[in-house]
């Protein structure tokens, strides 16, 4: 089966799940979005919840995956994950969060690279 560019995103994504279930991290949503735009996975790491962010970049000639992640990609993830906590979490100044990324350069779980606390709010 051919990939086209919106399964081999899907595809990334159920990757990096395993990957972070592999790693002891709890599937909370996949998919999640709002008004201000989406989150691959959120997923809870003992009492800490991670929003994450799935990027596949196959060739590195408009930039690395990790460089996709611009300041106004963060500004977004930052306004969805806010809006999520608002509208799903009950305790939200007392909920620890934080933001990581999957960066791979092929959809295979041999090609993942988990940066921790990606960015900060």
């Amino acid at each position: 089966m051919l990939l086209n560019k919106n399964n081999a995103g899907l595809e990334a994504e159920k990757l990096a799940a395993t990957f972070l279930a592999n790693h002891g991290l709890k599937l909370v949503i996949q998919n999640y979005h709002c008004r201000f735009g989406e989150i691959d996975l959120i997923m809870q790491d003992a009492k800490t919840l991670v929003f994450i962010e799935v990027r596949l970049r196959s060739n590195s000639q408009f930039g690395s995956a990790a460089n996709s992640i611009t300041p106004q990609k963060q500004q977004k993830l930052i306004l969805t994950a806010q809006y999520y906590l608002q509208q799903q979490v009950k305790n939200q100044n007392q909920t620890a969060c934080r933001f990581d990324a999957i960066l791979m350069n092929k959809a295979d779980l041999n090609h993942i690279e988990w940066i921790r606390n990606a960015f900060e709010t």
